[in-house]
């Protein structure tokens, strides 16, 4: 019943991603703000009536004509790395994000040394280029060590572009210079949890939901870091607390479902499953699931009709076959049993276990002649034992065939010697019967 850790990393990333996504939009307009009224501040004007234009229509949100007034300004002073950072600013705000892209690259080039336009390109890069908004980034950071927000973004950069020791390195060095911003502590527990220190991360997202207690992406990330140190209970009710806010995500009730099932609170799992069917069709795992269930409870009926369902589903899988002829044989359900084991073996004629519970199935439904077929398949891929000596011997005496089923019982009592059980007996007495009557003939 176990969800493997991969699949709960992988719900948690998808979640995380579009988390993030928000946060970027969030973020990146009062950086670029902030950035030009920086600018506008310590920057000669050679012009100033048309960057007076341009500020004015920049207060007014008039993007368009404040980007024409900077276009109209660089084109006189092509090297002045203040204009091209302005137009970068007006483009960004008009969503022209390869224009603004070029315009911050200018800027950078003109003037290494200024921070916001090496900010600026590396949150334009940042979204479609992570690796490539790394070096801008770096050198913002650089420029202004006593903030925290550059080293976020560095970090942000960092582990989006796969490189996850040093994001979280500069995540850190955020945290240190703000203890108290959510969006540090949540980037930095989804970077441990990423890189499977479960225990760190778990702090970090303790703090995230401190300074934001209705952060669902936080409570998902706690439950997922508890989860990897096997903290099933806390694990399980961070779950229940964050599908308090997200009462349809299917998948997440699943999820805890199964917790609970590792933790053998199956008839609380039952209940949040049937919560998770109640806002999403039943998929294969649910299913399965649901039969795990059932059958720990003894709800055998319901056990079968959920994997008869899977199975209609997923009609080529061989082991959901057997599992319902299992389950079938179980219930003494014999020729639909027989059914699912000759389905499963014909998918997959590996599956010698099937095999055997087919000639089962055969045998208790009184097919001796179809027991007898499989268990001459049987024992050419594997040794006869005691059981398939038995049931040979069994199945040669149901029809009659006198000579071959006294000489199937002698070859299992000769290999069952000294075992008092009820085959024993009913071999012995079987064997004498059938050497009575076999002397009897002969005397006739």
């Amino acid at each position: 019943m176990n969800e493997s850790r991969k699949s709960r990393m992988d719900c948690f990333v998808r979640f995380a991603a579009g988390f993030f996504l928000v946060l970027f939009l969030r973020m990146s307009c009062p950086l670029l703000a902030a950035a030009q009224t920086a600018r506008i501040q310590h920057f000669p004007n050679p012009d100033k009536e048309l960057l007076q234009q341009a500020q004015a229509a920049m207060d007014k949100k008039d993007y368009a004509a404040a980007a024409e007034a900077y276009r109209r300004y660089v084109a006189d002073r092509p090297d002045d790395a203040y204009g091209h950072f302005q137009l970068g600013y007006a483009y960004t705000a008009l969503d022209r994000h390869a224009e603004a892209t070029a315009e911050y690259r200018k800027a950078v080039a003109l003037d290494p040394s200024m921070a916001a336009a090496q900010m600026n390109l590396g949150l334009a890069l940042l979204e479609k280029e992570p690796a490539a908004a790394v070096e801008p980034l770096r050198k913002a950071a650089n420029l202004l060590p006593d903030q925290a927000r550059p080293k976020f973004l560095l970090g942000w950069a960092l582990e989006r572009s796969g490189q996850l020791a040093p994001a979280i390195e500069q995540y850190e060095l955020a945290e240190k210079i703000d203890f108290k911003t959510f969006d540090i502590h949540f980037a930095l527990g989804r970077a441990l949890l990423a890189s499977q220190h479960a225990a760190e991360a778990e702090a970090e997202f303790r703090q995230a939901l401190e300074g934001k207690p209705d952060s669902k992406a936080s409570r998902l990330g706690l439950a997922e870091s508890l989860l990897l140190q096997k903290k099933l209970e806390p694990a399980a009710e961070q779950l229940g607390e964050y599908l308090k806010s997200q009462p349809d995500d299917a998948e997440n009730r699943l999820r805890r479902a199964q917790i609970l099932a590792d933790l053998g609170k199956y008839d609380d799992a039952l209940a949040e499953l049937d919560r998770a069917e109640a806002t999403a069709p039943a998929t294969l795992a649910t299913l399965k699931l649901r039969a795990d269930l059932c059958t720990e409870l003894k709800q055998y009926p319901e056990a079968i009709s959920a994997l008869q369902k899977a199975v209609a589903q997923a009609p080529k899988d061989a082991e959901l076959h057997a599992r319902l002829g299992h389950e079938l044989l179980e219930q003494r359900q014999y020729p639909p049993a027989a059914h699912e084991f000759g389905i499963a073996f014909q998918l997959d004629p590996r599956m010698t276990p099937a095999l055997r519970n087919w000639i089962s199935a055969q045998f208790m439904a009184e097919n001796y002649s179809a027991a007898l077929g499989g268990l001459d398949l049987f024992e050419k891929r594997e040794a006869a034992t005691d059981g398939t000596r038995f049931v040979r011997a069994v199945c040669y005496d149901k029809l009659g065939r006198d000579a071959e089923a006294l000489d199937a019982y002698q070859k299992f009592l000769a290999q069952h010697a000294g075992t008092n059980d009820d085959q024993y007996f009913e071999a012995s007495a079987r064997a004498r019967i059938l050497k009575r009557e076999s002397k009897a003939k002969g005397k006739k």
